[in-house]
């Protein structure tokens, strides 16, 4: 199962025409795309999906998804199954 993680822009640049994020999801941190949310700021929270961020959050929003996903031990394995795929060869 692949979930739409909150995550907070830590840093945020234009690499060749689309705009990458440094991305915290509660002390992990991720490359993610913003192309689909190119508003997005640095200091904002945003949904995350598949390495692209898809809709941008509330932090109040954030703080109760990581709540739910730490309390189903969801969090940890969402995060570790999207490093998996990062790393697999194309």
């Amino acid at each position: 199962m692949c979930l739409a993680i909150p995550g907070k822009i830590l840093t945020k640049q234009k690499i060749g025409g689309t705009f990458v994020a440094e991305v915290d999801f509660s002390g992990i941190r991720r490359q993610v795309c913003l192309d689909f949310q190119p508003e997005a700021e640095v200091g904002e929270f945003v949904l995350v999906h598949a390495g692209f961020a898809i809709s941008r959050v509330n932090a109040d929003e954030a703080e109760r998804t990581y709540d739910l996903l730490q309390a189903m031990g969801a969090l940890e394995e969402e995060l570790a199954a999207s490093e998996e795929e990062d790393t697999e060869p194309h």
